[in-house]
This record gives C-alpha cells, sequence and structure tokens, in this order.
C-alpha cells in the first residue's frame, strides 16, 4: 500500500509537470506568434499607404533579417531551457519516488501481497508515464525540432530507467528468497544435526548407566557373596581373643545362630581350645526360621497373658466393687452373723500354713480350722452372706492366688 501510493504521488507529481510545461508552452506560442501578424498587418498597410520605394536599403534587411534570427534563437534556447529544466524536475521527482519506492519494497520483500500490488504499481505508473509522455510529446509537437528530440531523449531514458529499476528489484526478490531458501536448508540441516546429537548422547548415556547398573549388581552379588555363611558345617578351634561377636562377624552368621548350633548362650565366655561348630548356611537359615517361630510365639504367648492379665484385672476391680458394694449393704441392713470364704482343704497344717502365707501376701485375712477331714483355709469373716459371695468372686478372679474353688461358709 505505501508502495501503491509512493507511485502514484510520483505520477501525478508528472502529469502535473507536464501540465505546467504544456501551458507554459502554449503562452509562449500565444505571446510569439501575435507580433509577427502585427508586423505584418502593419507592413502591409504601411506598404499600402506609403508605398516604399523598391530599392530599400539592402544593409537595413539583413539587418532585419539577422535580428528576427536571433529573436527565433533566443526563442528556442529559451524553451529548450525550459523543457530542460522540466526534465531535470522530473527526473528528480522520479528519482525520489523511485527511492521511496525502492525503500518500500525492501521493506515488504518478504510480503507476497505487496509484491503484487508494488509490481500492478509499478506497471500502472509505467502506464501513466508512457501516457503522460506521450501526451507531453503531442502538446510539444508545434514546438521546435530540438525540444521534441530532447523530450523524446528524456522520455526513452525515463523508460529505460524503470526498465533497469524493474530488472533490479526482480533480481532482488529472485536473491532474496534464494537466500531464505538456503537459511532455511541450513536451518533444517542444523536442526537434523542436532537432533542426531542428541540421540547418540542420550544412547551413550543410557549405556553408561545400563554399564553402571551391571557393575553395581556384580559387586552388590560379589559382597553378598563374602558376606555369606559357609556352605557347610565347619568345625573351629577357639584361639586366644576369640568369642562369639567375632566369630559370628568373621563367618557372617549370626551371633544367636551360632551360640544356638553350639547349645551355647550369645554372652558364654570361651574356653582356649575349645571345638565349635560353625552352621552352614542352610543350618542358619533354619535356626533363624525356628528363632522367628519361637519369637513369633513368645509374642502370642505375652499378648495372650497380658490379654488374661488384663481380664483378671478387670475382674479383680469388679469384684472389688461388688465386694465394697456388699459391705455398704450389709452396713445399711445391719445384718446377723458372719461368713467365711473357704479357699483350700489341706492335709496337713503345714500344707496350710503354706496357703495361709500366699493369702496374706494377696493382702488377704486368712484363719485355719482343723477338721476331721483336714485343715481348712478359710478368708474372711464377712458381716452378712452377700459380702462373702463378694469376696468369694473377688478370691476366684484374682491371679495372685490362682484358685477357682472358693466357697462361702457361715462363720458363727
Amino acid at each position: 500500500m505505501n508502495f501503491s501510493r509512493q507511485a502514484l504521488l510520483g505520477i501525478g507529481m508528472i502529469i502535473g509537470g507536464s501540465v505546467m510545461l504544456y501551458a507554459m508552452v502554449q503562452q509562449i506560442g500565444d505571446n510569439s506568434q501575435p507580433a509577427p501578424t502585427l508586423a505584418m498587418v502593419e507592413s502591409s498597410s504601411t506598404e499600402q499607404t506609403t508605398q516604399p520605394p523598391l530599392t530599400t536599403d539592402i544593409e537595413t534587411e539583413k539587418r532585419i533579417l539577422a535580428q528576427k534570427q536571433k529573436e527565433r534563437a533566443a526563442r528556442v534556447a529559451e524553451q529548450e531551457r525550459r523543457a530542460q529544466q522540466f526534465l531535470i524536475e522530473q527526473e528528480a521527482a522520479e528519482a525520489e519516488a523511485l527511492a521511496k519506492a525502492r525503500a518500500e519494497s525492501q521493506q515488504y520483500i518478504t510480503n507476497t501481497t505487496v509484491a503484487d500490488d508494488s509490481d500492478s504499481a509499478a506497471a500502472k505508473k509505467k502506464d501513466d508515464t508512457a501516457s503522460a509522455t506521450a501526451s507531453l510529446e503531442g502538446t510539444e509537437s508545434s514546438e521546435s525540432a530540438d525540444s521534441n528530440t530532447a523530450q523524446a531523449a528524456a522520455a526513452e531514458k525515463l523508460k529505460t530507467a524503470q526498465q533497469q529499476e524493474a530488472k533490479r528489484q526482480a533480481a532482488l526478490k529472485e536473491q532474496q528468497a534464494a537466500k531464505e531458501l538456503a537459511q532455511r536448508q541450513q536451518q533444517a540441516e542444523q536442526a537434523k544435526q542436532q537432533a542426531e546429537a542428541k540421540r547418540q548422547a542420550e544412547a551413550e548415556r543410557q549405556a553408561a548407566e545400563q554399564a553402571a547398573a551391571k557393575k553395581q549388581a556384580a559387586e552388590k552379588a560379589a559382597e553378598a557373596a563374602k558376606k555369606e555363611p559357609p556352605k557347610s558345617p565347619t568345625d573351629y578351634e577357639v584361639k586366644r581373643g576369640d568369642g562369639l561377636i567375632k566369630l559370628a562377624r568373621q563367618y557372617n552368621v549370626p551371633v544367636e545362630a551360632l551360640a544356638q548350633a553350639n547349645n551355647m548362650s550369645p554372652s558364654t565366655s570361651l574356653q582356649l581350645g575349645q571345638t565349635l561348630t560353625i552352621p552352614s548356611r542352610k543350618q542358619v537359615q533354619r535356626l533363624e526360621r525356628e528363632a522367628a517361630a519361637a519369637e513369633k510365639a513368645r509374642e502370642a504367648q505375652r499378648k495372650k497373658e497380658e490379654a488374661l492379665a488384663k481380664k483378671s484385672a478387670e475382674a479383680k476391680r469388679d469384684a472389688q466393687q461388688k465386694l465394697r458394694d456388699a459391705r455398704q449393704q450389709v452396713k445399711e441392713t445391719d445384718a446377723k452373723g458372719s461368713f467365711g470364704v473357704q479357699v483350700a482343704l489341706a492335709n496337713d497344717q503345714a500344707k496350710a500354713d503354706e496357703l495361709a502365707k500366699k493369702f496374706q501376701a494377696a493382702g488377704y485375712q486368712v484363719k485355719t480350722s482343723p477338721t476331721s477331714r483336714g485343715v481348712r483355709v478359710i478368708v474372711g469373716p464377712e458381716r452378712g452372706k452377700v459380702a462373702a459371695l463378694a469376696l468369694k468372686d473377688k478370691i476366684n478372679s484374682d491371679p495372685k492366688v490362682n484358685t477357682t474353688s472358693a466357697w462361702v461358709l457361715y462363720w458363727r
């Protein structure tokens, strides 16, 4: 669009200059033509009125003719000067328009639409210039032959300059297109080389990682093989400074497995010259399985005992609360009579005394009473049967005394 505007501006300037030149030529023609007519009229009237003699001075005629030729040459020189000035101004305007068009075409050289518009504008400018030149030649046809020749030469020069400029612009476009194509090809080649280099670097990195992983796995396997116990049982004679922990580290055997294979405790001190059995890998695995199973059984037993203890403690707390409630109830009702809880019937007094100490250690009041069938061990007494029954439940749920055969009997 900018190139079209500049072309139109240049064409307008050319047409305007042509119109101005045509007006100046017309004015010069109007000013120059009436003088000879008037002179001719005046001469005719003078000749008709005065009737000069035929013997006119030849020198005067030559002078008049020379003056007319001089005036004609001056007019022709003036016309040529004006035509030359117009040509100079026209060439300057065209050069300015071409420079602006060149700058615009250089700026939008990659734009196809602008390039098409530039070509159409150049063609239009060429046609308009040709038509203006033809019009100018038509208007100046009445001028002298020298002026026509100069204008034709200027028009031909302008046409040649336009053709050369068009060729130069086309060559610039082709050169720019070739340059862009080469740049794109170079960029594509560089991108391809970079992708190939990246792929090779990635392949090398993966290969290095795989090699490092294999090496590390082999080192781990070798280290694990070193740390494994011997494949078969071996005998070892204890030397000075040896101990189970040292030997276990030396043969990569757990201390517990080494001690168990030799039927001793892990903390047992070794004797100089003592023979130990270093267990094999399979024996260590078997001993570890047995130890794990024993640990699991101990854990289950511990949990069972904890649950039983918790349950016994809860039962004891319940029995103790029942006993307190029963004793409170006895106080409120003021019941008569005392009751005891028989916890055992011993064969002799010694056995009864031993059982009595056990219950006394658990916090109970115990008495013994000999009978025909043996010696009774009685806890109590409690006032009222309800309190005695609560005491019986407490004793049966107490893990410290570990009895379930207590029963209530009347004290007195």
